[in-house]
This record gives C-alpha cells, structure tokens and sequence, in this order.
C-alpha cells in the first residue's frame, strides 16, 4: 500500500518551488581498486569509466531525469576540464548560470573498492571559487529551495556564499548536505548556517562527527537521543541516513523513521547527491519532509546498484524500481 501510494506521488511530481543548486560540476575519473593502500604501499587499478560529477551536478540530473527542473549556479570555467564539462552538460541538457569564467574547472579520481565503498582524491578549480559579484547574478524566487554542500562551504571562498544566503531578503529554505568536508567547517560557519534554521541531511559518519553515539548497545535509541539534542539545541530539521537502516527524520511535530528499499550495491558514488535530490525534488513538489525522505530512499537505492554516478533514474525506471521491492 505505501509503494502503490508512493509511486502515485512519484507519477504526479511537480516543480512548484524553485530549487536553486549551488554547487561544482567537475570530472570524475572512477577507478576499480582492490584495496586502499597504506601510505607508502602501492596498488594496481583499473579504469572504468570518465563521468561528469560533483555534488550540484549529481543532483541537477538527478532532478532532470525525474522531470523536474532546477536553477543551477554551477561555475564552468575555461580549459582541458571545463570543456569536457561543457560538452557533457549540453548532452544532458543541463544549463548552468556561470560559465566561461576564466579558470579551468577541478576534477576527481575516485576509488571503488569490492564492497562498492568509495574513496575520493580531489583537486579543485573555478568551482571552488566564489564571489559577491558572480553570485549576485542569481535571481532566487520567493520560497526557493537553495542547497549547499560542504565542499563549497569549506572552500576559501565559502564566506562569500554564506555572506550572499544572509543578505537574501525574500524567504526561502536551506537544504545543507555537509558531506566528508564536515570535520574542516569551523564553529562560526555552523553558527551562521544554523541561525538560518536550514534542512540538515548528514550520513552515518558525519552524524558521528557531530554527537551520535554509533557504539551505543541500542543504535536505534541512540539516534533518536542525538536527533532530540540537535533538535533542542539548533531548531533545525534533521535527515539521518543510515544506509541499510534506513534514515531518521527528525522536525518539529514528526520525528520518524524511513525504510530503506533493498538493493544490491554495486557503488555507492552518488548515493548521497541522489539522495538528496530525492528530497529536493518532493520538497518543491510540496511533500512532507517524511515523504521527501522516502522518495530520496528511493532514488539512492536504484542508484547504488548502478555504476558511476551519472545514473540516476528516469520517472520509470524508478517506478519499475519500487514495484521490484
């Protein structure tokens, strides 16, 4: 009954709100490894395939392929990368705000090791450089949905983004997902994101990096414990995803847990972006966070037993995903 309810959702998705990704597009080079080498130790890999990637990227083909659309303030830059970038976002019909800026966009070598885990060695570029005058060029729409990631947040320039979310006068939402950058932010940057009472989507990890207590002899009532605190102390909504448990939803009025939609894990390079573009997508088709939440379940776990980032399904693929549940 709950598929059958959430695949009517799913067939009626709208874009109501815009949602406005701020964020990179960069290159990943996605590499098969045995093993993570120690320092000093050496491994043999093998090369799979080139994709465009980045977090706002993931999630603005993400919305694209669901038939959704989205406002995307992703930096394309001027060389080798960039115009690959270029002539892979024009094949998905992606259309960025900035581009042409003068330099070259950053790229990645990503790790995938026989659980489908992954590990990322990043060099960065033009999308980590961020400005007043580049940034006022954005129009946001009255109630937009803007989304930040950590990457961007902890670049030298990230300032410069928080500075232009502050001085927004219209109303919109906040939708942070931290990602691995989590542990550089410094306190003053959590104070002035959490005094805009964002969305926080954090995974297993970076939940621990922030107070759950994962070795608690009864996970479950340990997450809901942490979500209380964060709650109490920031006033912000909280997503909890915690890959094969599910996820933990906790806002004012409904704290609550989402299942997950089994699957066999092939990689999980995009799970989070993919993720959180589910949410995005519901939040702006009007949907409770709950629902959201169950939607980007969904969406992670048609993801994660794909290869590569750049799968995100179709409106049927993902209809055909849930019935097979």
């Amino acid at each position: 009954m709950v598929n059958q309810q959430l695949i009517r959702q799913i067939e009626c998705l709208t874009t109501k709100r815009q949602i406005c990704l701020i964020g990179a597009a960069v290159i990943d080079l996605v590499m098969q490894t045995p093993f993570i080498p120690s320092s000093g130790g050496e491994v043999l890999l093998s090369q799979q395939e080139k994709h465009i990637g980045g977090c706002a990227f993931n999630i603005a083909l993400m919305l694209k392929q669901l038939g959704m659309q989205s406002y995307n303030a992703l930096p394309i830059g001027t060389g080798i990368w960039a115009t690959q970038i270029s002539q892979l976002m024009q094949h998905h019909q992606i259309v960025s705000e900035f581009t042409h800026l003068e330099e070259d966009n950053g790229w990645c070598l990503a790790l995938v090791d026989p659980t489908g885990e992954r590990t990322f060695f990043t060099i960065e570029g033009i999308e980590s450089t961020w400005n007043k005058q580049l940034l006022a060029n954005l129009h946001i729409e009255k109630n937009a949905i803007i989304y930040l990631c950590g990457y961007q947040l902890s670049s030298k320039t990230g300032s410069e983004i928080l500075d232009w979310v502050e001085s927004l006068s219209q109303p919109f939402d906040l939708f942070i997902d931290f990602g691995p950058r989590i542990s550089t932010l410094n306190s003053e940057i959590f104070d002035r994101l959490f005094a805009l009472k964002p969305i926080i989507s954090v995974n297993r990890q970076e939940a621990e990096f922030l107070g759950l207590d994962s070795k608690s002899s009864n996970f479950k009532d340990a997450v809901q414990n942490f979500a209380h605190n964060w709650f109490t102390k920031h006033h912000t909504p909280i997503i909890i995803r915690l890959d094969y448990e599910g996820a933990y939803v906790y806002q004012k009025g409904e704290q609550k847990w989402v299942d997950i939609f089994p699957v066999t894990v092939i990689d999980t390079i995009g799970a989070g972006d993919n993720h959180a573009g589910g949410v995005l997508a519901a939040l702006s088709a009007g949907w409770s966070l709950s629902d959201a939440v169950t939607l980007g379940n969904a969406v992670a776990s048609y993801t994660v037993g794909q290869k590569g980032a750049d799968c995100s399904p179709t409106r049927q693929q993902l209809i055909k995903h849930i019935k097979q549940e």
